[in-house]
């Protein structure tokens, strides 16, 4: 007998071993021989090429499989299961065609049974994303929904583990998002931070996370938490106390407060509607962290998730449809004033969101003839807060630069216009802000500054509107003259208004002017370079009016002579 066949038989009998020993047989990860003995008899199929060995291979690891899982609620708080369950999954998967397994199962009971307990573990983490990465095309090509399935356990892998497994998480990221997880995954992403807070208060209250089941805390309590939740997530009414049946008969379990992070603990994607984060009992809990120092782990997530939702927001623009993508933008501008107290957390996501949303509007202009009422909603809420100004005007510029959704959307183009001409009235009334009257500080030098940004947007949205639609020319030239006779303390409002209604009397400047920035194909739009013909012809008018209009030095850098051919 050669040392391979030795050598083989060492495993075999190692693996036949285990189950006859009274120390082992109950708990087999406890068997600190057994992984090796798992992992080497694996590469000795794989080299061999024999489907025999693996025939004799598989019953042993079908049944140690099996007890490893039924053992895990009782194992020893140092004993993890997870490298064991993953060494013989790897198996399973490799050789699942050859012994006719068909792996699903066995992924789904080690995500539930095992990974819900142990992915606070660093090894375990680290070694999951890496069996994930490694299997990645077989576990999307096979098991296309596991993955978008159990995307909030993994996120609480990586929220928990931080930054040093981000490499990998992130290459496992697209195997997460499917047309059924790619919008509940947008909160979660979002709420990263939030989700470590969770964790933490967790930890605080039943200890160490590692051997403990949250799902099953989840899955214990009483029916009433689970409409309480519903009532919240719909009436935003804040969750009650859930008495003693809200505690989970499992050796972890979490006191009644932390009822309020329950959606975010969840192991699977199980299509709930968001919770209302605006709860007084949820603004309280997160401001209560805020005020504390924060931990190193809430740091990390801090940084992160900016960079994640890059991945996220990458791949909803290159991969996904625009009806996906149009029912994810009225989530993105809700959750755009909605986000974990830190200033430049809040930023960082802020500028990502408004990148997505007008990447989205650029890829498919006709979403925002779709979405006209939830953008006229936010226009509504452009006075209540700093973020949700600056929300308006990201959607005014939008809604000019794409003509309210293109030529073929007159109607929504029309609503569009009559609530940006509302919105442009009421920055024109003094009693809206009060700016005139207000005392001079700091304070009202923001706001108006703030309101004359505003005007501004709104003047050329309404503007570039009538430029793609025609008919609402005679609006836009009575709304525009009464801005430029307003005596708004913010002179250059007016100026910009006047601009415009000069503009508006010479047509194929101004399509030059405010036309969009895309030209069709099959046309050439007035007053732009055709640059492929310019050494036979140019076909440019030149905007005297717009030149006439500026001071000091010329803005360019040519001068005629560099584009008028010498005779």
């Amino acid at each position: 007998m050669g040392e391979r066949d030795k050598e083989w038989e060492f495993h075999l009998r190692s693996l036949s071993s285990s189950s006859r020993d009274s120390n082992y047989a109950t708990d087999p990860a406890s068997d600190p021989s057994l992984l090796n003995s798992v992992k080497r008899l694996h590469q000795l199929c794989k080299s061999e090429n024999s489907e025999d060995l693996v025939a004799r291979v598989y019953p042993h690891l079908n049944k140690i499989f099996h007890r490893s899982v039924a053992s895990i609620s009782q194992s020893q708080p140092q004993t993890s299961n997870g490298l064991l369950l993953l060494a013989i999954l790897q198996f399973f998967l490799d050789f699942g065609d050859a012994i006719l397994h068909d792996a699903d199962p066995s992924l789904k009971t080690f995500f539930r049974s095992c990974l819900s307990r142990e992915f606070a573990d660093p090894i375990v983490a680290e070694a999951t994303l890496e069996f994930l990465n490694a299997n990645i095309r077989k576990l999307l090509s096979s098991f296309p929904t596991l993955l978008p399935q159990f995307f909030p356990l993994l996120l609480k892998l990586i929220a928990w583990n931080g930054e040093k497994f981000e490499k990998l998480f992130l290459r496992v990221l697209p195997g997460l998002i499917s047309p059924g997880s790619f919008i509940p995954s947008f909160p979660s992403l979002v709420d990263l931070p939030t989700l470590v807070v969770a964790l933490e208060k967790v930890e605080r209250t039943a200890g160490s996370l590692v051997g403990g089941s949250i799902a099953s805390i989840q899955q214990s309590a009483a029916p009433q938490m689970l409409f309480d939740l519903m009532d919240e997530a719909y009436t935003g009414s804040t969750i009650g106390d859930g008495g003693a049946d809200s505690e989970s008969e499992d050796s972890s379990t979490m006191a009644v407060a932390d009822s309020l992070f329950l959606e975010l603990l969840k192991d699977e994607n199980d299509g709930l509607t968001e919770r209302h984060w605006t709860s007084p009992a949820m603004a309280a809990a997160l401001q209560a962290v805020v005020s504390a120092p924060q931990s190193d782990r809430l740091k990390e997530a801090l940084r992160m998730t900016p960079r994640v939702l890059d991945a996220y927001f990458a791949l909803a623009v290159r991969d996904f449809n625009s009806s996906l993508t149009c029912a994810l933008i009225p989530l993105v501008m809700k959750r755009y004033t909605t986000l974990f107290p830190d200033k430049i957390f809040s930023y960082e996501v802020q500028k990502r969101l408004l990148q997505f949303m007008l990447a989205a509007f650029h890829r498919s202009p006709d979403i925002i003839a779709v979405l006209k009422k939830p953008i006229v909603d936010r226009l509504g809420e452009a006075y209540e807060n700093p973020a949700k100004t600056e929300l308006a005007l990201q959607l005014c510029w939008a809604i000019g630069e794409y003509g309210g959704g293109g030529e073929s959307h007159k109607d929504a183009a029309r609503e569009l216009f009559e609530s940006l001409e509302l919105l442009l009235y009421e920055n024109l009334s003094s009693s809206r802000l009060g700016l005139r009257e207000s005392a001079p500080g700091s304070g009202s030098t923001v706001r108006k500054s703030s309101q004359s940004r505003l005007l501004c947007f709104v003047v050329t949205a309404i503007a570039k509107l009538a430029t793609y639609h025609r008919e609402l020319l005679p609006r836009t030239r009575v709304s525009l003259a009464k801005v430029a006779r307003s005596r708004i303390s913010d002179v250059r409002v007016g100026k910009r208004a006047r601009d415009y209604l000069g503009l508006m009397n010479e047509p194929a400047i101004c399509w030059s002017v405010l036309g969009p920035s895309v030209s069709n194909k099959s046309t050439q739009n007035p007053g732009t370079v055709n640059w492929n013909e310019a050494s036979s012809k140019m076909i440019a008018h030149v905007p005297f009016y717009i030149l006439g209009a500026q001071e000091g030095p010329p803005f360019h850098d040519f001068s005629f002579s560099d584009v008028i051919p010498r005779r």
